[in-house]
């Protein structure tokens, strides 16, 4: 009987080892849903979710003390935004922290201002916003130049920057509990670089994304994707997003080596057929080549 109850008590002891160290398993196949222009939210788990409008996305934290929200998009975004948070949790939103400047992002945050929620971002958003200011974006309160934690019942919340790549403001976000980031622009999966990259950095990006490589990160969220699209992806598609970079640099460059100068004719010879079923390959790539080539022929 002593033998019985010795290994029902190692048994149970194995049982809670194991549950408490498991790792959680996110869904990272399924489609946000909803309609393709309209809003969607899809429950990660451990209170984290992604919130959708039309391609573009972010994502909300709730805790037992409140709610983390991030880049608020735009006013009717965030109206949205608001009410799904209200489905969930009456409990007040907190904080709105800022991925980076851009106002397509970002917009939006005065309805969570009216509830008292505090800012936060980058600190160089406060020049940047300064330089641009918009009366549906208010200025963050708290900034940092390197890292910050945020910590609200229980849960943290870490901010990196990694410096210039797409402006100058971008930081990474890291659910450390999960092992998700978030990050928006820099990474897109399936998808080549957004047109003529705009406010894009390419040596940069490439050496940032390698940085973010080296984090503890096992699912990576992305600030834009289509309805038909996983809600979250594994963290392979940080690489991937920075090997794309780095064929399309190479292969201007080769291109520009063996005598091609003229941005016309670039657009039209240079080919990358690994990337053929990406999304937007055959629109967008010419402008990402020319994009390249003025980084080359410029140094911009």
């Amino acid at each position: 009987m002593k033998k019985i109850c010795m290994l029902s008590m190692l048994m149970a002891g194995l049982l809670i080892s194991i549950l408490a160290t498991a790792a959680p398993k996110f869904p990272i196949q399924e489609p946000m849903g909803g309609e393709a222009f309209g809003h969607s939210v899809k429950n990660i788990g451990n209170g984290v979710y992604v919130f959708r409008w039309w391609v573009y996305r972010n994502i909300f934290l709730v805790t037992d003390e409140g709610v983390i929200v991030t880049d608020p998009m735009n006013p009717k975004a965030a109206k949205l935004l608001r009410n799904e948070i209200r489905k969930v949790t009456d409990k007040p939103v907190k904080y709105v922290v800022y991925s980076h400047n851009h106002h397509d992002h970002i917009s939006g945050g005065n309805v969570f201002e009216a509830e008292g929620a505090k800012f936060v971002g980058h600190e160089n958003l406060l020049k940047e916003l300064s330089d641009h200011p918009s009366p549906v974006i208010p200025l963050p309160s708290i900034t940092f130049s390197d890292k910050h934690t945020l910590t609200l019942g229980g849960r943290n919340l870490e901010l990196s920057y990694f410096g210039p790549n797409h402006g100058e403001s971008l930081v990474v976000m890291r659910l450390p509990k999960e092992k998700i980031l978030f990050t928006v622009d820099i990474v897109t999966p399936r998808r080549v670089a957004f047109r003529g990259m705009p406010d894009f950095w390419p040596d940069e990006w490439v050496r940032s994304l390698k940085e973010i490589e080296q984090m503890d990160f096992d699912y990576v969220i992305t600030g834009h994707g289509p309805e038909n699209q996983p809600a979250i992806d594994p963290a392979s598609i940080v690489a991937e997003q920075r090997i794309y970079l780095e064929d399309l640099m190479a292969a201007v460059k080769k291109a520009m080596d063996s005598g091609t100068h003229s941005p016309d004719a670039l657009r039209k010879t240079v080919k990358l057929p690994k990337y053929e079923n990406w999304q937007y390959y055959k629109e967008w790539l010419p402008m990402n080549i020319e994009r390249i080539w003025a980084y080359y022929h410029m140094g911009w």
